[in-house]
């Protein structure tokens, strides 16, 4: 199981928010690109990283550092979410050196897109199912649709989308632990391999989920992001990732 560093790109800052609120966030670097090179130099074998403005703008704001921390580390694979909603956009952060591409947004309200961004770019797209009380949240979680997390990922099961990263809103940045048991039931019922998202804050999280990551049907839970709690210094990276290896 992977432990995967999350950055999230705020006006070119590297920021942490609460529960996805853009007003509720707290700067942690300025210079994501370092930022990147510390995770790096600490074991990752995966970054996770967010454009928030592209998220609620709906089109890429960050992208050339996005592309500047790919080119500074090009063995380090890299997941990239926010404001993914074309095709051109996905072929130019493969361009940029990043392995995956996240489609949040677009995968609730035009399913058929992942289905074609998996024909297009197969094995290069994971989708974010991000969710407030099961529903599936929008808009960079300015929106909460009538489509059930489940029922999405059911649907999803033969595009040949290659994870799922499952976010519970209400625990994000809040240091409360990932919400295990949602989690495990969105793994249950898909085929498609589950990244846990949201909440982490101690070691113990990580091994209460390395105990849940076995799926009674398909690949289950391969790995997990954690963010505020490896800024905060409350979780120690190569630590929770040896913790996983063994």
């Amino acid at each position: 199981m992977l432990v995967i560093p999350a950055i999230d790109l705020k006006d070119g800052q590297c920021v942490r928010l609460k529960q996805g609120r853009m007003e509720d966030s707290t700067v942690f670097s300025d210079d994501p690109v370092s930022m990147a090179g510390i995770w790096a130099a600490k074991g990752a074998r995966r970054l996770h990283i967010v454009d928030l403005n592209g998220a609620f703008a709906g089109t890429p704001v960050n992208a050339e550092i996005v592309a500047a921390i790919a080119k500074a580390y090009p063995d380090l694979p890299i997941q990239i979410g926010g404001g993914i909603r074309n095709l051109e956009i996905i072929q130019s952060y493969l361009d940029a050196g990043v392995s995956y591409v996240i489609i949040g947004t677009q995968a609730v309200k035009d399913p058929d897109f992942v289905r074609q961004a998996c024909e297009a770019y197969p094995g290069k797209i994971i989708v974010g199912i991000d969710a407030m009380d099961g529903m599936v949240a929008t808009e960079g979680w300015a929106e909460v649709s009538e489509v059930l997390a489940i029922d999405l990922a059911e649907k999803l099961a033969d595009f040949g989308v290659s994870a799922i990263i499952y976010t519970d809103i209400a625990r994000d940045g809040m240091m409360k632990g990932v919400n295990i048991e949602a989690t495990k039931e969105l793994a249950n019922h898909s085929p498609i391999p589950v990244i846990a998202s949201g909440g982490i804050s101690k070691l113990a999280d990580i091994a209460a989920i390395r105990e849940a990551s076995e799926s009674e049907y398909g690949s289950g839970i391969i790995g997990v992001i954690t963010g505020r709690a490896i800024y905060e210094g409350m979780l120690d990276l190569s630590m929770a990732q040896q913790l996983c290896d063994e």
